[in-house]
């Protein structure tokens, strides 16, 4: 995920990696690999967006892949707030949101939708809450961006851009739909303190 406590340089420094055309254009690719990799059931996947940027990505690969493919989509929302291994080492403890997915989930695709991918924590957190729904026949990860640095043996199966990034760096995502902000991404500098 995104967020992060850290100061950072600036709130939106020089011009985006990706503007709101280069989000969608992202999000198209994506749409057509999940379409290419999972037919011919396409009706037995459901995009599992982390909140809050993952669940408004997977709504609009969703009805890309509908408008793509005719096919209608099924998506949900899996909170990994209190399946999150740094829970009792957090000095706040995590917003915690209502999971909704359509269930049950056996037989299903999920495909977990998150904003930025970065140590894999939040992907195994994800797969922890998944499981707490029942079992699909496959879990496949898809994210907008890929920032590198794993922790954890994940990999995306779908990326909409890889941006590596050096640990004093950070992604800034905005979406209009969630941050009253026009669509676009930064990678920004953190202050030194």
């Amino acid at each position: 995920m995104a967020a992060h406590s850290s100061p950072l340089s600036a709130v939106s420094p020089g011009s985006p990696i990706l503007d709101a055309s280069g989000i969608r254009n992202a999000l198209r690719r994506i749409a057509h690999e999940i379409i290419e990799r999972n037919q011919p059931d396409l009706g037995a996947i459901v995009l599992a967006g982390i909140p809050s940027r993952g669940v408004e990505i997977a709504r609009r690969l969703a009805r890309l892949i509908e408008e793509l493919a005719q096919v209608p989509v099924a998506t949900g929302i899996i909170d990994v707030a209190m399946h999150r291994d740094d829970v009792g080492k957090r000095a706040n403890l995590p917003m915690v949101q209502a999971s909704r997915l359509p269930v049950p989930l056996d037989g299903r695709t999920v495909i977990i939708v998150d904003d930025v991918f970065y140590t894999g924590r939040t992907t195994r957190a994800a797969m922890d809450a998944i499981g707490t729904f029942g079992r699909p026949a496959r879990i496949q990860l898809a994210t907008l961006i890929d920032r590198g640095h794993r922790e954890l043996p994940i990999r995306a199966d779908y990326v909409g851009k890889n941006l590596p990034t050096a640990m004093g760096e950070r992604v800034r995502l905005r979406l209009e739909n969630v941050d009253a902000e026009p669509d676009a991404v930064w990678l920004i500098k953190e202050e030194k303190a």
